[in-house]
C-alpha cells in the first residue's frame, strides 16, 4: 500500500481516537500512546507532531461549539442587547484567567521534565489509575447540592480550585478532563457546569501549548507529510464536535464513576500490550 492511502488511514483512525478521548476524563494521551503503538506510528518527530495537529483540530472544534459564549467572555455580544447580554454573562476573562494561572506556571517549570522524564508508558499505566480514583472520590465528597448550576453561578473561588486540580494533567495520562471535572465538582459545581467550564478553559491552554509544539517541530517535516496531517485534523475536529455535544448530554445521568472504571480496564490494555 502506497504511503499517502496508508497515511490516510492512520490520520482518519488516530483522528477519531483524538476526538473521541481529548475532552472525555479518560486520558487522550494514554489512547493516542496504545492505538499508535498498535499501528506502529510512535516514536518519531512526524508522529509526536501529527499528534500536536489533530489535538488542535480538538481545540478549534470547541471553539466553534462554544463561539458565542467565548466572545462574551471577551466583552463581544451577538444576537441580542448589549446591556441585557452584560447582566445575564457573569462567566468572565479573569475566571478563565484565574482557571489557567496555575497550570501555566507549573508547565513553564516542569515541562523540560515532563517531556523528557514522565513521558513512558509507565507513568500513564499510573496516573490512569491515580485519575480513576480522584473521579471515584470527586462523587463520593462531592457536595450534594451544587452552588453553580450554570458557567454564570461560576465563583473566583471554584475557577482557582479546577485551576489547581488541572495541575495533575501536566503528568501524562492523568486526564485534564478527568482532574479539572473532579476539582469542579469538589467546588460546588454540576457536573454539566464543571464540563463546559473544563472545555472553555482548556483552550488557551492547549492553543498555546500545542502553538508552541508545532512550531518548534515544523522543520522536521515536508510537504508529503500534509495529507497525514489534514487527515488527522478534520477528522479530529468533526468527532470532537460530536463528541463533546454528546457528552454534555451524558455527563450529567451516567457521572464520572463509568468513566473510572474505564480508565482502569485502559491500565490493565496498557500492561498486556506496552509493559508486559
Amino acid at each position: 500500500m502506497r504511503r499517502s492511502a496508508v497515511d490516510i488511514i492512520i490520520g482518519l483512525i488516530l483522528g477519531i481516537v483524538e476526538g473521541l478521548t481529548e475532552f472525555a476524563p479518560v486520558s487522550s494521551t494514554g489512547h493516542l500512546i496504545l492505538v499508535g503503538h498498535l499501528l506502529g506510528f510512535e516514536g518519531t518527530v512526524r508522529a509526536s507532531t501529527f499528534e500536536i495537529v489533530i489535538q488542535l483540530g480538538s481545540i478549534m472544534a470547541v471553539a466553534f461549539l462554544f463561539w458565542r459564549r467565548i466572545l462574551s467572555i471577551l466583552g463581544i455580544h451577538i444576537g441580542a442587547d448589549k446591556s441585557e447580554q452584560k447582566s445575564k454573562e457573569k462567566l468572565t476573562l479573569i475566571h478563565i484567567i484565574i482557571g489557567a494561572i496555575p497550570f501555566g506556571i507549573g508547565g513553564v517549570i516542569f515541562y523540560d521534565y515532563i517531556k523528557e522524564v514522565l513521558f513512558s508508558a509507565q507513568t500513564v499505566v499510573i496516573t490512569l489509575i491515580l485519575g480513576g480514583v480522584l473521579m471515584i472520590a470527586a462523587e463520593k465528597f462531592k457536595p450534594k447540592h451544587p452552588a453553580a448550576e450554570t458557567l454564570d453561578q461560576v465563583t473566583y473561588r471554584q475557577a482557582l480550585i479546577v485551576g489547581l486540580f488541572q495541575c495533575f494533567a501536566l503528568i501524562p495520562g492523568f486526564s485534564r478532563s478527568g482532574a479539572t471535572l473532579s476539582g469542579g465538582l469538589l467546588s460546588g459545581m454540576s457536573h454539566k457546569t464543571a464540563s463546559e467550564f473544563t472545555f472553555i478553559m482548556a483552550l488557551p491552554i492547549m492553543f498555546g501549548a500545542s502553538l508552541k509544539d508545532l512550531i518548534e517541530s515544523w522543520e522536521y517535516l515536508s510537504a508529503a507529510d500534509i495529507p497525514l496531517f489534514i487527515t488527522g485534523f478534520v477528522t479530529a475536529f468533526i468527532v470532537a464536535a460530536i463528541a463533546v455535544k454528546f457528552f454534555l448530554r451524558l455527563i450529567n445521568r451516567i457521572k464520572l464513576i463509568p468513566f473510572a472504571i474505564y480508565r482502569f480496564v485502559l491500565a490493565a490494555l496498557f500492561w498486556v500490550f506496552l509493559l508486559n
